[in-house]
């Protein structure tokens, strides 16, 4: 089951460099050598998919820029979460074309913003058709990691998110296997419904590490079993044969003590594992601001702290997958 190393994955492109999900950035992480890309999906008014990392856009593009859509800006619950923004179902897909990617992360990622308001924000057919190009030119096989956002709300709209994804998959040429395909969710009924469509794919359940699905609580209530409960043995258990494997969050595998210090790696691994489960892991980052504190430096938030020491304790794990947001260096230590 495990890999000798660990597949390579762009997480929303390589946004270490450049804003996430922009062309450039996919672009990039492409020709760093990645196993696959991950692009983000929500929807647009016209039931378009769009790449974005939430469908709330206020930070992660210019529009609030835009004089024409003051009035769009609005409060909403999202996955039971009060928000305030601009949100992409009320947005045309033709609408959302003329707004331009940010970096989410500017304080952290200066030398990224400096690429803001140059790229337009994309649809999912523009990174498929990025990646077959990017195949065909590398003479390898690349694949998407497709990550599903928010089914449940878009589905409370009146979006049938299953029809949409894999209509878009066919028109794309990417619903045959012939390219690899991993499609990924915090919520198991979407992936439940598309496969059950028989589209060809590896299907991850993604796992944070505390709280409960949004999908499972709006139908159960607080009997909705949380994602930690999940991650255990009897929750693995109960996964087989429904997904393909799990994707945890890194402090997941790390398990950091009260100080900050790594008791891992944790079990995880080893008990999906022993049930034919995939694991995957999110996010691989080099700047202190994210790694646990253990493996901080000096420098502040941006700086790159130890990075290779919290990696490695990754790396042992055994994992089948890394998300990584500097593709180069993600590269480089996993597959020494």
């Amino acid at each position: 089951m495990t890999r000798s190393a660990p597949l390579v994955i762009g997480h929303r492109g390589a946004p270490g460099y450049r804003p996430e999900h922009s062309a450039s950035s996919y672009d990039l992480a492409l020709a760093m050598g990645v196993d696959a890309v991950e692009p983000d999906i929500v929807i647009s008014r016209d039931g378009v998919l769009v790449v974005r990392h939430e469908n709330e856009i206020g930070s992660t593009t210019d529009v609030a820029e835009h004089p024409e859509f003051a009035d769009r800006r609005t409060t909403k619950t999202i996955d039971g979460a009060s928000l305030t923004g601009w949100f992409t179902e009320d947005f045309t897909a033709d609408e959302l074309a003329t707004l331009r990617c940010r970096e989410r992360l500017p304080k952290v990622r200066p030398a990224s913003a400096s690429f803001d308001g140059t790229q337009p924000v994309l649809r999912l057919r523009d990174v498929l058709d990025l990646v077959r190009q990017a195949s065909l030119e590398q003479g390898r096989e690349i694949g998407v990691v497709l990550e599903i956002k928010h089914a449940t709300y878009f589905a409370e709209l009146g979006f049938d998110v299953t029809a949409l994804v894999a209509a878009e998959l066919a028109a794309a040429g990417w619903a045959r296997g012939e390219l690899p395909l991993v499609v990924e969710s915090f919520e198991s009924t979407v992936l439940g419904r598309l496969r059950a469509t028989g589209l060809p794919a590896t299907y991850v359940y993604l796992l944070e590490a505390a709280g409960r699905p949004y999908d499972l609580v709006a139908a159960q209530g607080t009997a909705a079993p949380t994602y930690a409960a999940t991650a255990a043995p009897e929750g693995l258990d109960r996964l087989v044969g429904r997904v393909d494997g799990i994707s945890v969050d890194k402090r997941m595998i790390l398990a950091p003590d009260r100080r900050g210090r790594s008791a891992g790696p944790s079990r995880v691994v080893v008990d999906a594992h022993a049930r034919g489960l995939r694991v995957f892991t999110w996010t691989c980052r080099p700047e202190n601001a994210f790694l646990i504190p253990q493996f901080r430096g000096r420098g502040g938030a941006g700086a790159f702290g130890d990075y290779a020491g919290e990696w490695d304790v990754i790396r042992r794990s055994g994992v089948d997958g890394v998300f990584v947001d500097h593709a180069d260096l993600g590269m480089e230590f996993f597959r020494r």
